[in-house]
């Protein structure tokens, strides 16, 4: 190679080695700092658009997670309300038996069916009031067919829980029957009296079709929690395995890109001299011409 000095094709070559080394120095320095062997598209193009699909899933799998628990807890606010409602059916079965005998005037059968008829009122209380976050659990509102497409939605509650809309994998209902006395058929409202004796004991038979319809109600919201429970359990597995596979693809190798690091800085160091010895090389033709 001749000796020149308008060119120094020595150092324009170690210049080019050091800008792909200090890039490459740079890029390991990003990566074991933010821990990310994906930080942006250029790292891994088709590894991103697989990452950020990952990271959605997850997010939306641990809402679900919220969400079942949500609907737990509204499952277990409905059943404490329907369990003091259990206690108030069996106070009216055991009046209805009282009433039922013949030692009792009708005078104090009378005030036998004022307490019969003050446990149906507070049974209807306990439905229209019961609730969680607003919405009305036993008193008929969460019966019948869902309709979402209001401000409100009416009948069942949704319950969504996975990171799509299909109704085998991602949602279902919870059907909570109307639990007041006039549904249940006992009390003065659905034309139930014990002020007589043979309404006492016709009665009994009503009080049993009652305390089997609120256990009905009761055996599926217990149904319904342990899906619930089973769900969540499922929902956390399947977004740990999720989150797993994303840190597979997105993370760093922390090992490796150090060794990755120490190899580049070495090169950059050994560049940044070679371009010192390479910019002083046309110096030499001074000694020529001097």
């Amino acid at each position: 190679m001749s000796l020149v000095i308008n060119h120094n094709m020595m150092a324009m070559n170690a210049s080019r080695n050091l800008g792909q080394s200090y890039g490459s120095l740079e890029t390991s320095t990003r990566r074991l700092s933010s821990g990310l062997r994906v930080g942006t598209a250029s790292d891994d193009a088709a590894g991103l658009a697989v990452r950020e699909l990952m990271r959605s899933d997850v997010q939306s799998l641990n809402q679900g997670i919220r969400n079942a628990n949500d609907a737990v807890s509204l499952i277990q606010t409905a059943d404490g309300a329907l369990g003091v409602i259990d206690e108030k059916l069996i106070r009216m079965k055991e009046l209805a038996m009282q009433a039922s005998t013949g030692t009792y005037n009708s005078d104090q059968r009378l005030i036998i069916d004022s307490e019969y008829q003050a446990m149906a009122s507070e049974i209807t209380r306990i439905a229209d009031s019961t609730d969680f976050n607003g919405i009305h659990l036993l008193n008929g509102a969460l019966a019948g067919a869902h309709d979402g497409s209001g401000i409100e939605a009416t009948g069942m509650v949704k319950v969504h829980f996975g990171t799509g809309n299909d109704s085998k994998e991602d949602y279902y209902y919870v059907d909570i029957a109307d639990s007041s006395a006039d549904a249940l058929g006992v009390g003065s409202e659905a034309g139930n009296s014990i002020s007589t004796q043979a309404l006492a004991q016709n009665s009994l038979e009503t009080l049993n079709k009652a305390i089997i319809s609120k256990d009905k109600i009761r055996a599926n919201l217990g149904s319904l929690q342990n899906r619930l429970e089973n769900t969540v359990t499922v929902l956390g597995i399947q977004a740990e395995n999720v989150q797993a596979a994303e840190s597979r693809i997105s993370d760093v190798d922390v090992a490796t890109e150090m060794t990755e690091f120490v190899r580049n800085q070495i090169k950059t160091q050994a560049a940044v001299s070679m371009l010192s010895q390479a910019n002083s090389m046309p110096r030499m033709a001074l000694s020529l011409i001097g």
